[in-house]
C-alpha cells in the first residue's frame, strides 16, 4: 500500500469514527445509581433522566439501574469498570465516591471515574432547638471551649459528609464535640427535635422546612454562597469559619470517554438542569441545583480527595 492510499484509508477511518460519534447515542444509555430504589439519590436521578434524554435528542433513551451496596462502592465500581463509550453513565455522590477508596481497599479508584457534570450541591448545616444554649456559631464555639466534649451532634454515620464536615469544623475552631451517629437523616432529625442531641448536622435542604416552622434554628450553612431557598442563613465563611462541605450529586462516566461524547453529555445535562419543567420538579424535591461542567466538577473531586486524604492520615474517621 503506497503512502497516498495509506493516507486515504486513515482519513476515511477518521471520518467514519467522527460520524459514528456524531450519531451518539444510537442505543439506550444505562445510568447506574449506587443506592436503593426510592431513596433521595434514586428519585433525583429518575427525575433528571428524562430531561437528559430530551436534550440529547433523536430519541435518546436512559435506563436507570440500581446497584446498591457497600455505601455506594458496588455501583461506583461497576461504573468505573464499564466500557467508556458513553452508554454507561452514573449518578455519583460525594463524599462517598471520594472517601470509599481512601478508607478501604475499594474495588475502584477515583481516577477511574470521569466527572461529566455536577447537578446538585446540598450544603451541610448545623441546627439547634430554639431553646438551645447557643444560637450562633460563635456561641457554639464559646460553649464547647468551656465544656469540652459536652456538645453532642448527630450525623448519618461515620465518614458521611456531615460527619467529616463536623470534624473539619472542630479542627478549624479548636474544639471537641461528641459524635452520635445514626442510620439515616430521619433518625438524626427525630433525635434533634426530641432533644436527645444538642446539635444536628443535616444538609440545608433537609433543614429548611423545620426552620420555616420554627422547630429548628440553623446556625449556618457550609456553602460558598447562600442557597436561594435559605437566603437568611449565613454561611460558615461569613461567620469566620472556613468550612465548605455538603453532598454533591452529579453525572459520571468511566475514564476514557471520547471528547465529543463527553461534550454532548455535558451539554445535555446543562440544558436539562436549566429546563424550566425540571427546575419546577427540583423545587418540589428541595434539590439545591448547582450545575458545574466537567472541569469544575473534576476540580471539586480532586480538592475533596486531597482534604479527606489528609484528614484520614491525621485521624481516621472510621475510629470515631
Amino acid at each position: 500500500m503506497n503512502r497516498l492510499t495509506t493516507a486515504a484509508v486513515a482519513a476515511l477511518m477518521t471520518l467514519a469514527g467522527g460520524a459514528a460519534w456524531a450519531d451518539y447515542p444510537e442505543r439506550p444509555i444505562t445510568m447506574i445509581v449506587a443506592y436503593s430504589a426510592g431513596g433521595g439519590t434514586d428519585i433525583a436521578a429518575r427525575t433528571l433522566a428524562p430531561f437528559i434524554e430530551k436534550h440529547l435528542g433523536d430519541g435518546a433513551s436512559i435506563v436507570v439501574l440500581n446497584r446498591p451496596g457497600a455505601s455506594g462502592e458496588i455501583g461506583f465500581a461497576e461504573l468505573a469498570k464499564a466500557n467508556p463509550d458513553g452508554y454507561t453513565i452514573g449518578f455519583i455522590n460525594t463524599p462517598n465516591v471520594v472517601t470509599i477508596p481512601i478508607q478501604r481497599d475499594a474495588r475502584y479508584t477515583l481516577e477511574g471515574i470521569q466527572a461529566v457534570a455536577n447537578v446538585v450541591t446540598d450544603p451541610g448545616a448545623f441546627s439547634v432547638l430554639p431553646q438551645s444554649e447557643f444560637k450562633t456559631l460563635d456561641e457554639l464555639v464559646e460553649y464547647a471551649k468551656a465544656n469540652p466534649g459536652k456538645v453532642t451532634y448527630g450525623t448519618t454515620g461515620l465518614g458521611s459528609d456531615d460527619h467529616l464536615a463536623a470534624r473539619a469544623f472542630e479542627k478549624e475552631a479548636g474544639i471537641k464535640l461528641t459524635h452520635v451517629p445514626f442510620s439515616g437523616n430521619a433518625d438524626v432529625r427525630a433525635a434533634a427535635l426530641g432533644g436527645h442531641i444538642m446539635l444536628c448536622n443535616m444538609n440545608i435542604s433537609e433543614t429548611v422546612a423545620d426552620a420555616e416552622e420554627g422547630a429548628l434554628i440553623p446556625l449556618g450553612q457550609m456553602a460558598e454562597s447562600r442557597w436561594d431557598e435559605a437566603a437568611d442563613v449565613p454561611t460558615f465563611r461569613e461567620q469566620g469559619y472556613d468550612v465548605i462541605s455538603g453532598s454533591q450529586r452529579g453525572i459520571g462516566a468511566p475514564v476514557g470517554l471520547p471528547d465529543d461524547v463527553l461534550g454532548k453529555l455535558q451539554a445535555a445535562v446543562k440544558a436539562a438542569v436549566e429546563d424550566p419543567e425540571f427546575q419546577a420538579r427540583a423545587a418540589e424535591q428541595k434539590l439545591a441545583l448547582d450545575y458545574k461542567d466537567a472541569a469544575a466538577f473534576t476540580a471539586d473531586l480532586e480538592a475533596m480527595h486531597a482534604t479527606y486524604s489528609q484528614l484520614w492520615d491525621e485521624e481516621p474517621w472510621a475510629q470515631n
